[in-house]
């Protein structure tokens, strides 16, 4: 029972992460890139504080600086990716950012030497044949927005990589914590710099902030952390790689994005390339017990 519920907690998630992409767009609509940042990731810390504030005690010397390091990882992701959204649509940043899955295994090779599988090389080639489809013109250029929403798949790939090394030795949420605040710190200063401190601020900003801070970080990291700790590690990456789909759906129903032939081709093969790299541990593992099996 507990299984099906962390598996519901994740889909929550994909579902939540899927509709930010729109509300990060329409809030590009009236506020700055920083802005956004640094009143989502206020607001979550606020929250995350006073939610599991006995986690707090759990900040250590090694925790501080792990978070820090991974709270600067994600605003330089998050920059990015915002940015880029300014410029393309909210659907093929979506599936653009969601490469990240295929990012990581090469991030684990430069630093770590480890070979990639056929699987792994199989999935990469299928995401650079889904980007070719989904973002490349007539002219056989992406435009800057694409550009970007890649750059921002690898920033994500490096934060999912240490976020995975770090909560092995140390508290997630302390760290989620620590992490949030550098992020929330480092977007004010750059708010503060190029003098975009707002006199005024309408009821549409505050929505939006509200959505993104309580709703697509607070909410949908409760969630992910209950639901992974009862949900199957492989099913749970393979759920939350859903966002991607969500965030197109959520772009046709409320922003009415139309979708070319060449566009859903691409997301769709992006889609069996994702999946293929999340199911892949699952595969191997079951190939090792058949093996024992007969052996």
């Amino acid at each position: 029972m507990k299984k099906y519920i962390g598996e519901i907690l994740l889909l929550l998630t994909a579902i939540i992460w899927g509709s930010g992409y729109i509300g990060m767009k329409v809030g590009l609509a009236h506020l700055t890139v920083f802005q956004i940042m640094a009143g989502r990731f206020a607001l979550a810390t606020i929250f995350l504080t006073i939610i599991f504030h006995k986690n707090v005690k759990l900040i250590t010397k090694r925790v501080l600086w792990k978070g820090i390091i991974l709270g600067v990882i994600l605003f330089l992701a998050f920059t990015v990716q915002t940015i880029g959204l300014d410029y393309t649509t909210p659907s093929k940043n979506a599936f653009l950012t969601a490469v990240n899955v295929m990012i990581v295994p090469l991030i684990a090779f430069v630093i770590y030497k480890r070979k990639f599988d056929g699987f792994e090389m199989l999935a990469a080639l299928l995401a650079i044949i889904g980007i070719g489809f989904l973002s490349l013109q007539g002219s056989m250029q992406m435009n800057i927005g694409d550009f970007l929403s890649l750059a921002s798949a690898i920033g994500f790939a490096f934060d999912i990589f240490y976020t995975n090394m770090f909560v092995k030795t140390e508290d997630a949420l302390a760290l989620t914590i620590v992490q949030l605040f550098t992020a929330a710190v480092l977007s004010i200063i750059a708010v503060i710099v190029l003098g975009e401190v707002p006199t005024t601020i309408s009821s549409e900003e505050v929505s939006v902030i509200l959505y993104l801070g309580i709703v697509c970080t607070t909410i949908a990291y409760v969630c992910q952390n209950i639901g992974m700790q009862y949900a199957d590690p492989t099913k749970s990456a393979l759920i939350l790689s859903t966002e991607a789909l969500f965030g197109t759906i959520f772009s046709v129903i409320i922003l009415h994005e139309i979708l070319t032939s060449r566009m859903i081709i691409g997301s769709f093969i992006i889609l069996i390339a994702i999946i293929i790299a999340e199911v892949k541990p699952a595969f191997k593992h079951e190939k090792k017990l058949e093996s024992k099996v007969h052996n």
